[in-house]
């Protein structure tokens, strides 16, 4: 008999969330309301203390609608890596920016600080890190080259919830910082985003933005967007909020038993001063990765991702601004690297499990 397959992420949703779900239903008040607001309260006392988190609809809004808040537009130019998912490019263009892709440094799929450095013009106005996988970027040296250019950050936290470094959380580095709270990362709203702001202005035209220019109802100050989140999403984000720091720690700890089992690939490495939250487990396999994806589900039942496999500057929707462009270490990861299992979710078994599969695929060469 084929053993259960162990899925590459398991989104966690319980009895408290449905209670909480029911409570807001009861109450009438379904759309953005009470629960937000005090959704966005928590989330900054519990990940970004003294900064300002705006609820929206999903981690894209929240980074589109963070740089309409900051000034981008037509002419600017954000610059950004091309190993990440498309929204955070998108996110530029759709702005009427353009977005300059640079390379990244091969340990921690972070941007390279010297790469950005490089990259920076007359029209460069911001630099987006991606904190990836859950491991920050190299964040530090990136707002040290943010400060001596005059160039603001904006933080991509969609992965990186309680992440830090050197003491510091991710998202209080920059002008604003996005967090997703999509179903498959470290917590959900079953769909939505935070955008956390340096400045109470800030924020309140993130605000408008997102309520189609209003912050008094038919007074509409700008043209906006209906990015709202619901009450029904807040109130799962909040129930969330109270048992995220568990969820970390079990992550840590199953990163940190693969770690010390795992034989034949590349485990990831960890930074000094780092905090990694494990959204993804990524280890690099140098030689046949589809191969060796195949033989760990079809042998072992044991489910895997890669992400991600195109690099954003090589897709058909974003290639345009990177005509000729190659990216080294870029191409590399998307070439090798494989996600495993690391959600709360596994048991010991599994965590074995996996060991097992993994290093039995690497002795066989996949």
């Amino acid at each position: 008999m084929a053993q259960k397959l162990i899925p590459a992420a398991k989104p966690i949703i319980g009895r408290a969330e449905r209670k909480a779900v029911d409570r807001v239903m009861r109450s009438g008040m379904v759309a953005q309301g009470p629960e937000v607001a005090t959704f966005e309260k928590e989330f900054s006392e519990h990940f970004v203390p003294g900064r300002i988190s705006v609820a929206v609809n999903s981690g894209t809004s929240g980074q589109h609608l963070g740089q309409l808040a900051a000034g981008i537009g037509p002419g600017d130019e954000v610059i950004v890596p091309s190993f990440t998912f498309a929204a955070t490019a998108n996110s530029v263009a759709l702005t009427g920016a353009t977005p300059v892709f640079v390379d990244i440094e091969p340990h921690y799929f972070g941007l390279d600080p010297k790469a950005v450095e490089a990259a920076i013009t007359k029209k460069t106005k911001a630099i987006m890190p991606v904190h990836l996988y859950g491991h920050p970027a190299r964040i530090d040296e990136i707002a040290a080259i943010a400060q001596k250019h005059g160039l603001m950050i904006f933080e991509d936290a969609a992965q990186a919830h309680g992440a830090a470094l050197g003491g510091q959380p991710v998202g209080s580095f920059g002008t604003f910082a996005m967090f997703s709270l999509y179903p498959t990362k470290n917590m959900t709203s079953g769909e939505g985003g935070m955008v956390v702001c340096d400045s109470a202005e800030l924020a309140r035209q993130v605000k408008l933005l997102r309520n189609q220019g209003m912050e008094v109802q038919y007074q509409n100050e700008v043209v906006g967007f209906n990015a709202r989140m619901t009450d029904i999403h807040a109130a799962i984000g909040r129930v969330q909020l109270t048992k995220i720091d568990g969820w970390t720690k079990t992550r840590q700890q199953n990163a940190a038993l693969l770690n010390a089992n795992l034989e034949g690939v590349i485990v990831p490495p960890v930074a000094p001063g780092a905090v990694h939250v494990y959204h993804q487990y990524t280890i690099r396999v140098t030689e046949d990765r589809a191969g060796f994806q195949t033989a760990l589900r079809e042998e072992h039942g044991i489910g895997s991702g890669v992400y991600y496999p195109i690099p954003n500057h090589r897709l058909p929707s974003l290639e345009k601004f990177a005509k000729n462009l190659h990216l080294e270490q870029t191409e590399l990861a998307a070439a090798e690297v494989i996600s495993l299992p690391v959600h709360p979710s596994l048991s010991k078994k599994d965590l074995e499990r996996i060991v097992t599969a993994v290093n039995t695929v690497a002795r066989a060469g996949a």
